[in-house]
């Protein structure tokens, strides 16, 4: 468990939980899943002290649950939102996973396809406080932790990113839902880098389905990729849904009396409609990738197809040359005493030369019209 304190005029890492809210500024209390389970009455006791009131039962359980999809729920007091975040290659299953009656299909295939694997993120927001369940490997929250300290005015210069800020604190966020917000965009800009490689890797399977002599395609790893982008279109929905949630929730809260508050809050309302555009992006590019996917495997199919009638359509004319050779063979072997050219010492070669003739003109005559040509390929 991370515990920061977050003001205007920096952010403290917290050794403890503390018996009081702070004067100032609002804390933001990091768990893992499995220690949430096992601290869940010191937290609960925690936030009565800090808020004045607990997690619902049912809240609890969304949060202790390693397969619930992206949604978004409220209360009065507190708001909730569950987020699908991409898991580390190196992720192992958590030991609450282990406990559910179904577990997760195991990705398979490249490595870009194992990395769809994915788990949820819980926030719950309060006025002062916000609470974040995550998995026990989660390296968003401590890349957001570090980013969060470095920012911070009173960290070492050589820790702070970008120039110099004249506004202390300006780049620290405003308010629990304000920090949210921020880690939910860190996550979806997650999405935004594995599409990059989903597009390199299903270019590369296009390019082998589109070869004309391809014979060994990797059928199974491009049912993998299908399903693995149906399973990402699905998870994207449910982010879409559960942010939409939030901004209509935002448009139904009290407008602030003061200046300052009416502009935080509609830097709130900016920073949620910035990470819904950003979900929708990922949710286009994978619809486009899904469709591409598609395309892919109808063209083999087709350029399969071709080949099989450039096949065919040679046998056919080959046939055709070989049928009037047959009919002039098929006569004089006919079981008569007089036939023409028969009993004549060069009428063999009279027949020779004729079927020779008719051969030569059938080939020039397919050649001319193509059905000896081969279709060619893009």
């Amino acid at each position: 468990m991370r515990i920061f304190h977050i003001h205007s005029s920096g952010v403290t890492e917290l050794p403890e939980l503390p018996a009081q809210a702070p004067a100032q500024g609002f804390l933001w209390i990091a768990v893992a899943r499995p220690a949430f389970q096992a601290r869940l009455l010191e937290i609960q006791s925690a936030l009565q002290n800090l808020v004045g009131l607990q997690l619902v039962d049912l809240h609890v359980s969304d949060l202790l649950n390693a397969q619930l999809p992206s949604h978004y729920d409220y209360t009065s007091q507190y708001d909730l939102l569950v987020f699908r975040r991409l898991a580390t290659a190196s992720a192992g299953i958590d030991a609450e996973d282990a406990s559910q009656a179904t577990p997760p299909r195991k990705p398979t295939g490249p490595l870009v396809l194992r990395r769809l694997d994915t788990s949820p993120v819980g926030f719950a927001v309060f006025d002062h406080v916000l609470l974040t369940v995550h998995p026990s490997d989660c390296t968003v929250r401590e890349a957001y932790a570090s980013k969060l300290l470095a920012t911070a005015p009173g960290a070492p210069a050589e820790q702070r990113e970008g120039r110099a800020n004249p506004i202390p604190g300006s780049r620290l966020p405003a308010s629990p839902a304000d920090l949210m917000l921020r880690v939910v965009n860190l996550m979806v800009d997650g999405y935004l880098d594995l599409r990059r490689e989903l597009t390199r890797q299903l270019d590369h399977w296009q390019t082998e389905l589109l070869r004309p002599r391809a014979r060994h395609v990797n059928w199974s790893s491009l049912l993998d990729a299908r399903l693995s982008l149906h399973q990402l279109d699905e998870i994207c929905e449910d982010q879409r849904s559960a942010v939409q949630d939030w901004i209509d929730a935002l448009e139904t809260w009290a407008q602030p009396d003061t200046p300052t508050g009416q502009r935080e809050l509609d830097l709130l309302k900016v920073r949620s409609r910035d990470v819904l555009e950003h979900i929708e992006r990922v949710v286009h590019h994978v619809r486009r990738l899904e469709q591409s996917t598609e395309t892919a495997v109808q063209m083999h199919f087709s350029v399969q197809g071709n080949r099989t009638n450039d096949i065919m359509r040679t046998l056919t004319a080959l046939t055709a040359v070989f049928l009037p050779l047959n009919l002039i063979a098929g006569i004089f072997g006919m079981n008569f005493e007089f036939i023409p050219l028969i009993h004549k010492a060069d009428g063999f070669w009279w027949a020779m030369g004729a079927m020779a003739s008719i051969a030569l003109a059938l080939v020039l005559l397919f050649w001319r019209k193509r059905y000896l040509a081969r279709t060619g390929h893009a």
